[in-house]
């Protein structure tokens, strides 16, 4: 059943989601021109989804995407909040589980914060690897 978008401080749901599909493509091809290797994209569990999982040399990366309009409600990398680093972590556990022959030499959060014009073009991108621990 198709719902109409309801707006949302100003933008549709749909605009949202789009943005964000965008960001993941753009942080995507940010990451591999930096080495990054991708295994895994939109990775979901019942409790969540990992937006990125890739290898950087012999590190397993699990790297969260936050894409932005602008930064008028703060840096897009601020709603990497206590609860969501949590739910990170906790994916990323599920991940390595359920991928036993997986041989990282560590782990580590990544996140890519990227700020988009209205066409979606990146006006900003940042890369902050190991942006938490798994303790934190």
């Amino acid at each position: 059943m198709n719902r109409p978008a309801l707006p949302i401080r100003g933008f549709t749901l749909a605009s949202k989601i789009a943005t964000g599909k965008r960001g993941e493509d753009q942080a995507a091809s940010f990451l591999q021109g930096k080495g990054y290797r991708i295994i895994g994209r939109n990775v979901r569990a019942r409790f969540g989804e990992i937006d990125l999982v890739a290898w950087h040399g012999k590190t397993i990366c699990f790297i969260e995407v936050k894409a932005r309009s602008s930064e008028r409600f703060g840096l897009p990398e601020e709603a990497v909040n206590f609860f969501k680093r949590r739910t990170l972590i906790r994916l990323a556990q599920w991940y390595l589980q359920a991928h036993p022959n997986l041989r990282a030499e560590a782990v580590r959060f990544d996140v890519v914060s990227l700020v988009v014009d209205g066409q979606g073009k990146p006006l900003r991108t940042r890369l902050i690897p190991n942006a938490f621990q798994a303790d934190s």
